[in-house]
């Protein structure tokens, strides 16, 4: 029997890795995307191309995170097993910017699916993406599934609530549940407006001689860094337990943001202090200062690890710049 997964957030980094595990796991994949003027579905175009890939296409939805009828509608339509909410305004310094908004999407969203879950599908597994961001102004380093949230941002507070709210439903309505909190994690597919993909693209840009230097905030803040095609399998295996439980998945490795500049602009022969200026408007009005994860209850139960090493990560992504620039 061939099982169905719903995913929101099909179009982001994650989402779209995420899509092609479980269409290479013989799954039938279906996404949730937003009607708009314009299409943002680059990262997901190739799935719709069966004959290169070797298995049929997903199917895409038209529905709004922001919208519990066309979310009740949809699921009642998929009938999935298994529902992966990736949905958020996920940029934190934005979340500054737009804390409303924020808000609105990456907390009331996740509270709008887990009710139509409840409606329409109460016996799918259901998943819940939190963030290390949740750990904030963190209390023990590194941090595990028992470490105290201390959230520093529109986007962290979002993600706490929408935590929480997973919780509930897990122990007030039965819901099959699992909230996974995911320290950094990256790729080429990240958006361009996230530090480690503008860092990237700089470098490379900077190597071809098509701008000189690249603006950044704090190079201090450090960050466990880890590879997402990876972290999505962590994802599924999440699914796949007897019983719901949270995860925390990281790779249990901290750089500052500094070394992750000094390995981009070495992967092109080049030195990063060389080109890197400062700019106020990239710092956030309160810091996190230090994320690690402590990964092993995923190890214990689940068997998952990270095994992409930070310098191996940060080459893929300056590498697969290079090359979209010929």
């Amino acid at each position: 029997m061939v099982k169905r997964a719903l995913i929101t957030g099909i179009t982001g980094q994650d989402g779209s890795y995420l899509a092609e595990l479980l269409l290479e796991k013989g799954y039938e994949v279906h996404g949730i995307v937003r009607r708009s003027s314009t299409t943002t579905r680059e990262r997901i175009e190739h799935l719709h191309m069966p004959a290169e890939v070797g298995h049929l296409p997903l199917a895409l939805h038209y529905g709004d995170i922001c919208d519990l009828t066309s979310l009740t509608r949809i699921i009642e339509e998929v009938r999935p097993e298994e529902i992966y909410n990736l949905a958020a305004q996920s940029h934190v310094r934005v979340s500054f910017d737009m804390p409303e908004y924020t808000l609105e999407v990456t907390g009331m969203g996740a509270f709008r699916m887990l009710e139509a879950v409840r409606r329409a599908a109460p016996n799918a597994h259901f998943y819940q993406a939190g963030s290390s961001e949740m750990f904030g102004k963190v209390a023990v380093v590194p941090q595990n599934e028992a470490t105290p949230f201390h959230p520093r941002s529109p986007y962290a507070i979002a993600k706490v609530f929408a935590h929480y709210t997973a919780i509930h439903y897990r122990e007030a309505h039965g819901l099959f549940v699992s909230n996974g909190i995911l320290f950094n994690h990256e790729s080429p597919r990240r958006g361009e407006n996230f530090l480690t993909r503008k860092v990237a693209i700089a470098a490379a840009r900077i190597y071809r001689g098509l701008q000189k230097d690249v603006s950044l905030g704090n190079l201090d803040a450090k960050r466990d860094w880890g590879y997402a095609p990876e972290y999505v399998e962590a994802m599924w295996l999440m699914l796949q337990q007897d019983e719901p439980d949270d995860f925390v998945i990281g790779t249990g490795e901290t750089h500052p943001v500094s070394d992750f500049v000094s390995a981009a602009f070495d992967a092109v022969g080049l030195r990063g202090e060389d080109h890197i200026a400062h700019d106020e408007q990239f710092e956030r009005p309160t810091e996190v200062d230090i994320l690690q994860a402590d990964p092993s209850k995923a190890l214990r139960r689940m068997g998952w690890k990270s095994k992409t090493t930070f310098n191996d990560l940060v080459k893929i992504m300056v590498d697969a710049e290079v090359a979209r620039l010929g």
